[in-house]
């Protein structure tokens, strides 16, 4: 299984951004999908995950801010930012857990410019 993460950039503080994450194969079966973020000289940082129910989580620095979702007709997983500070600034990680198995997409730059 691929996972192509894309949608990252440039913008503003203030600004919105949408990250997709397409898979190379269909995402029904995928019991968790998500996001997680790393910032220069920072660990890993999970961001927001959605179960195969629709029950999504988030961490609280994005609570509020960022809304992740997914369509399985389009194979596709999605993070709305809204509200981006330059705290945000991270390589943005999309990943799939499958039974034991977990699969993690290469990663877009976004970059909040303040």
């Amino acid at each position: 299984v691929q996972l192509q993460a894309s949608g990252g950039g440039l913008v503003q503080a203030g600004g919105s951004q949408r990250l997709s994450c397409t898979a190379s194969r269909r995402i029904f079966s995928f019991k968790i999908m998500g996001w997680y973020r790393q910032a220069p000289g920072k660990e890993r940082e999970w961001v927001a995950r959605i179960i195969a129910s629709g029950t999504t989580d988030y961490a609280d620095s994005v609570k509020g801010r960022f809304t992740v979702s997914r369509d399985n007709a389009k194979n596709s997983l999605f993070l709305q930012m809204n509200s981006l500070s330059p705290e945000d600034t991270a390589v943005y990680y999309c990943y799939a857990f499958l039974g034991s198995l977990d699969y993690w997409g290469q990663g877009t730059q976004v970059t909040v410019s303040s």
